[in-house]
């Protein structure tokens, strides 16, 4: 049992799988999720690599200001997500809704939904920044699992 939490912490972090979520964003962070994949930043030299489905990924980026219509179905990803997970706000909309606080139709920030473990700031983020954002989620993920593992021992 030991052994096989060993391996799958290593692979954990040596290969972090990233599903991005857009909660109403006017695309420009989304962009920069492009270039930071493109071979001038490469962040897939560190393992990442962005899938398909929240039941693969180990982190949930989400951009963009909360929405009403995106609102339950955040929750509903959020609750499909593999554990341990960690989730990053990128981008000044989703970290506090930017231009669109007060609108009608943002009634709340990205983590009165659910818990943000990593903020990354700008409008849009620099690449550097969000490749440091992600460093910081995977250290989130260790301490997580790292927690998992104490709660394994006391059972």
């Amino acid at each position: 049992m030991k052994k096989n939490l060993k391996i799958t912490q290593k692979a954990l972090l040596k290969s972090p799988w990233v599903f991005h979520l857009s909660t109403g964003s006017c695309n420009n962070c989304d962009i920069e999720i492009l270039d930071v994949l493109t071979p001038r930043f490469d962040a897939e030299r560190f393992g990442v690599m962005l899938v398909g489905s929240p039941r693969h990924a180990d982190v949930l980026l989400v951009t963009g200001a909360m929405t009403r219509k995106a609102l339950p179905r955040v929750k509903e990803v959020w609750k499909k997500m593999a554990r341990p997970c960690a989730v990053v706000a990128m981008g000044a909309c989703s970290m506090d809704q930017g231009i669109f606080r007060g609108a009608y139709n943002t009634p709340d920030p990205v983590d009165s939904v659910i818990p943000v473990d990593v903020y990354i700031p700008g409008c849009p983020p620099k690449p550097e920044a969000m490749i440091l954002g992600l460093v910081k989620a995977l250290e989130v993920v260790k301490e997580k699992f790292q927690g998992e593992k104490r709660i394994d021992k006391m059972l």
